[in-house]
């Protein structure tokens, strides 16, 4: 089990779940998809729709916003999260620059695991308007 404790403990550093507790973290994480990518694979292309957020379990990837490097994401680092909201293009794209295994959300499982767990949906709100706050951007009291 020290993959699962490692997994779990990579997701509690993603702020979108920091507030999620382990109990749910666990659920949530049986609700992804882990996927292995070779050197030079990409990711996801920029442009495309995106549908999914990834977090990085071993590996390295590179991120390219019109062809140049900008990033590098390694275990741990995570891209994606708008994607569970919204299907909007992708802005960058991200190639394995190592073999590497991510942690895969697709929007529609998400939400599907989500509506069952009110508890991971209240710390997933929590947590959206504590950044919408702390960024001064939209509405607040």
């Amino acid at each position: 089990m020290p993959e699962e404790e490692s997994t779990l403990k990579m997701l509690a550093t993603v702020p979108l779940f920091s507030n999620v507790a382990r109990g749910h973290l666990k659920g949530l994480a049986k609700s992804g998809t882990q996927l292995s990518y070779e050197t030079g694979r990409a990711v996801v292309r920029q442009g495309e729709k995106g549908v999914g957020f990834y977090l990085v379990l071993d590996g390295e990837l590179e991120v390219r916003k019109d062809g140049k490097r900008v990033a590098s994401l390694q275990p741990g680092n995570f891209f994606g999260e708008m994607a569970l909201f919204d299907e909007q293009p992708r802005t960058a794209d991200v190639v394995a620059s190592k073999p590497s295994r991510c942690l895969v959300f697709n929007r529609w499982e998400f939400w599907g695991t989500i509506a069952k767990e009110p508890e991971v949906l209240q710390a997933l709100l929590r947590e959206t308007v504590r950044r919408l706050r702390s960024s001064g951007s939209g509405f607040s009291e």
